[in-house]
């Protein structure tokens, strides 16, 4: 079996630069990703808009261009899209990696498809798999989705949303001007401050109407078919309810990364460790990129500031290589 220079795990935005970045510098590459080309913002709701400017979304200074400042969803797909297509990047689509082991100086990638050999193993996979479950009663209802697609399905239904931050707030707004009847459970004391600044106002107004009955400092004790129950400063409360959006967050698999021998720290934040200079984790040859870098500060890193760890992964690696030879 040929052992090739570099995998990259996780054709996402920050995969595909380092794609680019390693066909660029003639090292053998390949990409393998366990959905289609950018799986996690195909799964981003239909009419999502981004925080950032198309500028601050395009690698390896390729023009993004689109029809408002701040981009939406469809765009980014076909930017994304052409750049993989137009440089015929070498990306192998629906294919899951099962397992990664080292010897040596090898490492051996099995798939569910095939078994590959590489030098080095860059990790892009993100943290968009696994939601951030809250673990009560009634969570696992076909009624409950963690995830949020488009609004028409919720048309004329009750719907408890759960959540403070971007994702929440928009579907909590799509859904009300679709005719639901929503409900907005939040676990703090008013809506995220990191909610995008042309939307936060909307909530707010809505909440302060009152078309949006939104309930603070509450938490959720369960979930039945028809009533969600939250444990409010004003006591228990039973929402009469139809559907749950539970948009409370996601996170890495750690679990993924602890069994390759990345070490993460000992608190609630389980960092990644990692050498910011080179990218490469504490076992010679791995490296990390994009929004994985921040374990459960999954605010941390966006396409715009970790698109950089491209080319500073595969200097390291092209480094190594001219070193060994």
């Amino acid at each position: 079996m040929k052992q090739i220079d570099v995998i990259i795990v996780g054709g996402g935005p920050i995969g595909i630069a380092c794609g680019l970045e390693a066909k660029k510098k003639g090292l053998e590459y390949l990409i393998i990703e366990k959905g289609c080309i950018v799986n996690s913002l195909y799964n981003y709701p239909m009419t999502m808009q981004f925080f950032s400017s198309s500028e601050k979304l395009e690698i390896d200074e390729i023009p993004f261009i689109s029809k408002e400042a701040k981009p939406k969803r469809d765009e980014a797909l076909e930017y994304y899209r052409r750049i993989v297509t137009t440089n015929k990047l070498k990306i192998n689509l629906f294919e899951k990696v099962e397992h990664i082991s080292k010897d040596q100086d090898t490492f051996t990638l099995i798939s569910n498809k095939a078994t590959y050999k590489a030098g080095s193993v860059v990790i892009a996979t993100g943290f968009y798999d696994i939601p951030n479950y809250m673990n009560v009663p009634g969570e696992d209802l076909d009624k409950v989705s963690h995830y949020y697609k488009e609004p028409h399905f919720y048309a004329s239904q009750k719907l408890a949303v759960i959540g403070a931050s971007n994702s929440a707030v928009d579907a909590a707004l799509e859904c009300y001007r679709k005719g639901a009847d929503v409900s907005l459970i939040i676990r703090g004391e008013e809506v995220g401050q990191r909610v995008k600044y042309w939307v936060r106002p909307d909530i707010i107004n809505r909440i302060n109407e009152g078309s949006i009955k939104a309930y603070f400092n509450a938490n959720v004790t369960e979930i039945t078919e028809d009533s969600i129950v939250i444990d409010t400063p004003e006591g228990i409360k039973s929402i009469e309810n139809d559907y749950v959006l539970a948009l409370t967050g996601y996170k890495p698999n750690f679990g993924f990364l602890e069994k390759l021998g990345i070490q993460l720290s000992d608190d609630n934040k389980k960092l990644p460790s990692y050498d910011e200079d080179t990218m490469e984790t504490n076992v010679e040859g791995l490296y990390l990129a994009g929004v994985i870098c921040g374990g459960m500060e999954t605010h941390k890193w966006f396409i715009e500031n970790s698109r950089i760890h491209a080319k500073i992964i595969i200097n390291s690696i092209l480094g190594k290589k001219v070193a060994a030879e």
